[in-house]
């Protein structure tokens, strides 16, 4: 199963790196396969964003 820090932290408080978290775990009964780091190396002149709108163009059949 996959599950994200970000996730686990709307249940547990914590202030561990993703590889102490693991180890914890591991050591707990829950075993950790791996760790993916999502995001790592991206341009950060690469914006996400979402459309919340669509219109048609004003001067084009073909537009939205």
């Amino acid at each position: 199963m996959r599950v994200t820090i970000d996730w686990l932290k709307e249940f547990v408080d914590f202030d561990l790196s993703p590889e102490e978290l693991a180890d914890k775990l591991t050591m707990a009964g829950l075993e950790v396969d791996e760790i993916e780091r999502i995001g790592e190396g991206i341009d950060e002149r690469v914006v996400v964003g979402r459309v919340l709108k669509v219109e048609r163009h004003p001067n084009a059949d073909r537009l939205r």
